[in-house]
């Protein structure tokens, strides 16, 4: 049912840097699209924005623009990734000073409407966040973090409110995030069994009326004693689909493969890379390609360098390198035979006679 406990100026501020696939960012959508189905949408209950950021920041529409759960999610629909760059510290600065304004929408202090942040990342703030998050909690604003897959834990710690425990959020995957809507739903709804704070559930707490069951993320499983959770190890054999590589990520697992080969675009398989297409190897001269390495050689006339990438011309008239009778005469790349003085050059073209004979 929808939260009606309290209404909420929401604003999400979602990740959409390099790290961020496209299919991952769809999940993300999703996640916002459900989130706002828990909610009691309207210009007098939760009223909700979002804000997308990479290494620039986009207000896609602020706490003024909808008020209908509809319209709410065909906005979101419509939202695509900036690609680059991982500045949460000015996203969560934007939100302040841009967002959080009566002129955006947000309701007047003397309301009481609680505001609220809710950050989804995967990766690690290429910008100092310290600051402008003392800055959002002297605004009154209240801070809760998602970090998935890359994030680093710190950072989340350093970004939200306290108490940490109440409003950091972990998943291992994009395809789980949606798990965490239950969570918040019952964050946002105290008389919720589960917001209580009493269930003792590790991971997740699933309400069940007056009554709730523990669960766990993916990748983990329930322990006997049915509130903490194991992680399951992923990379074991039978467990994983990865033609090389099985890399552990507690209770997940990403795909990798050898040196000179690349991860296929079904992320489990690879392919030997060709080392010699363009911009892959540094040779001077010629790339000879060999199942997933390179060597690098000459053209005729050069001899290979001992850094062995550079290619240095021949003395094609040292000992040994040509075959003149007499005199070598070196050009660019080859060479001409001639004669002493007395002798003139025979017909072959490398041997001399005496003039006198």
């Amino acid at each position: 049912t929808a939260c009606r406990n309290w209404p909420l100026d929401l604003v999400f501020i979602v990740d959409s840097s390099r790290s961020v696939r496209p299919e991952e960012f769809e999940k993300v959508k999703t996640f916002l699209s459900e989130m706002i189905d828990t909610l009691d949408v309207g210009e007098r209950t939760t009223r909700v924005a979002v804000m997308n950021y990479a290494s620039t920041v986009k207000v896609e529409f602020p706490l003024r623009t909808y008020f209908d759960k509809a319209s709410l999610k065909e906005a979101v629909s419509r939202i695509e990734p900036l690609s680059a760059g991982t500045m949460t510290g000015l996203a969560i600065q934007t939100a302040v000073d841009e967002v959080f304004t009566e002129e955006m929408g947000t309701r007047p202090a003397t309301f009481n409407i609680p505001k609220v942040v809710i950050v989804v990342t995967d990766g690690r703030p290429q910008d100092h966040v310290e600051d402008v998050v003392a800055s959002a909690r002297t605004a009154g604003i209240e801070i809760y973090v998602v970090g998935v897959d890359r994030a680093d834990m710190q950072s989340l710690r350093t970004m939200a409110s306290e108490p940490l425990d109440e409003h950091v959020f972990y998943v291992e995957t994009y395809g789980v995030i949606e798990k965490l809507t239950s969570k918040f739903r019952e964050t946002f709804c105290a008389a919720n069994v589960c917001a209580l704070g009493t269930h003792g559930c590790q991971q997740l707490c699933v309400s069940n009326r007056a009554s709730y069951l523990c669960d766990c993320y993916e990748g983990y499983t329930l322990n006997p004693d049915k509130r903490t959770c194991s992680a399951v190890d992923m990379c074991a054999p039978g467990r994983h689909e990865c033609d090389q590589i099985c890399v552990s990520n507690n209770g997940s697992y990403g795909c990798d493969c050898y040196e000179g080969y690349t991860l296929n675009p079904d992320k489990k398989t690879c392919s030997a890379m060709d080392m010699c297409a363009l911009g892959r190897h540094d040779c001077a001269q010629i790339c000879l390609s060999n199942d997933g390495s390179y060597r690098c050689d000459c053209f005729e006339g050069y001899t290979l360098n001992p850094d062995k990438k550079t290619c240095s011309a021949a003395d094609v008239c040292a000992p040994g390198r040509h075959d003149c009778e007499q005199l070598c005469v070196k050009g660019a790349l080859f060479y001409t035979c001639d004669c002493h003085q007395g002798y003139t050059l025979n017909p072959d073209r490398k041997t001399c006679s005496s003039k006198s004979t």
